[in-house]
């Protein structure tokens, strides 16, 4: 069995990430359990600070200045390398939407696989509780990464995945351009079309957040909108020079 670092990056997250960080310590697994917190202004980092102290499980890093979905990912999986018997690395979002549960298939199936994907798309996958509008963004950002970036995974926006740490290495981390929620197709595009990593999807039921607030914004749903499209040119312009 692997030992994950288990990644959550947050962001006023303070009703869910105790609940969280609990639900995946009752699955006891060996693992590590890292917080990326970007100066939550609603005391996230302090709820986790205290967690720390009774289990030494559990890491925080409290980022400051710049904050971003893309930045606090980027940190939090960096830092694995400084974790010599962590094998692999599992991001999840902490708004309860990923289901702790599904840790040990992911365990499993990175045995076999470079990178596996909690999918909702593929047979046995679904969302429940999420607004139809919500539903029907994901299911045009599906259509849309699959088709610009010639993705062939069902879906290619799910944030939940697991990662061997020898992918982190040649994935080439400190040169990702994302700094939002688009590294989540960033990371995908580079694992996929250019290191042909092997690609396992393992069904997931997604759940919409109970409490907290969304950090989808229009800018957002723009930025992850355009930034295909930039990562696609600058594959192409690479291949002319």
């Amino acid at each position: 069995m692997s030992k994950p670092l288990i990644l959550i990056p947050t962001y006023n997250e303070a009703k869910n990430i105790e609940v969280l960080i609990n639900q995946i310590l009752s699955l006891n697994i060996s693992c590590l359990i890292l917080v990326v917190d970007d100066n939550s202004p609603d005391g996230t980092g302090k709820i986790v600070d205290k967690l720390a102290l009774r289990n030494t499980q559990i890491r925080i890093i409290h980022r400051q200045g710049k904050r971003g979905r893309g930045l606090a990912g980027i940190e939090g999986m960096l830092y694995s390398f400084q974790e010599k018997e962590i094998d692999c690395l599992i991001e999840m979002d902490a708004d309860l939407s990923h289901d702790p549960s599904y840790i040990p298939e992911f365990l499993k199936e990175i045995q076999d696989y470079d990178l596996v994907i909690g999918s909702r798309t593929i047979k046995g996958g679904a969302e429940k509780y999420r607004h139809i509008i919500r539903k029907w963004i994901s299911l045009f950002a599906h259509v849309y990464l699959r088709l610009i970036l010639g993705l062939k995974v069902r879906d290619p926006s799910s944030g939940y995945r697991c990662f061997r740490k020898e992918v982190l290495a040649k994935i080439r981390l400190d040169k990702l351009i994302s700094q939002g929620p688009s590294l989540v197709s960033e990371i995908l595009y580079i694992a996929s079309q250019k290191n042909n990593f092997s690609i396992k999807e393992i069904p997931i039921i997604f759940e919409d957040r109970k409490f907290g607030d969304s950090k989808l914004t229009l800018k957002i749903l723009l930025q992850n909108l355009i930034f295909p499209l930039r990562l696609r040119l600058n594959s192409l312009l690479q291949k002319f020079k």
